[in-house]
């Protein structure tokens, strides 16, 4: 017999799992917008534990791709310090997903890294993407039309699209 209190209890007491995208953590850093970084910083220091939290192999290509060494350095101890690695290795499939989003106009074509980051999330079913970026990722536009290609898809879990201050004060 199915104990329904113990089940309700285990989801309560799940972790949401989130997904760092790149800005996350270039706003540790970030001093020309500092209400952004000190949520930043908040969720990093006080919320950051709350949850399960990665990164992907494509954060990493776009810190190391980061011309000025010493902010790449510093972004790459960031990943140290927070404990921050990636989750799985890509696959063909979240290519192919993210080339989904760019035929379907969600993501414009030179905004690949933002259809990776998507994708990935997506495959691996996070339940949160965690961006500062309101123009690709964050934004309920997006999450409504992400949210019904991978509907379409067969991916049937809910992305979130959202930033850290949605995340802090929740």
């Amino acid at each position: 017999m199915i104990d329904k209190n113990n089940l309700l209890s285990n989801i309560m007491d799940k972790k949401l799992r989130i997904y760092l995208d790149t800005s996350v953590i270039n706003f540790l850093y970030y001093e020309l917008a500092p209400e952004f970084m000190q949520a930043t910083i908040e969720f990093f220091e006080n919320h950051i534990n709350d949850y399960d939290v990665f990164i992907s192999e494509f954060v990493l290509a776009e810190i190391n791709r980061t011309k000025n060494s010493d902010k790449r350095n510093q972004l790459l101890d960031a990943l140290l310090i927070y404990n921050l690695n990636p989750y799985k290795i890509a696959n063909e499939e979240i290519f192919e997903l993210a080339n989904v989003y760019i035929e379907n106009g969600i993501i414009p074509v030179n905004k690949i890294d933002d259809a990776l980051h998507i994708a990935y999330s997506t495959y691996y079913e996070f339940d949160i993407l965690l961006s500062w970026n309101f123009k690709h990722l964050a934004n309920i536009k997006k999450q409504m039309q992400i949210n019904s290609v991978n509907l379409n898809k067969g991916y049937s879990k809910t992305l979130l699209l959202l930033n850290p201050l949605e995340v802090i004060n929740d």
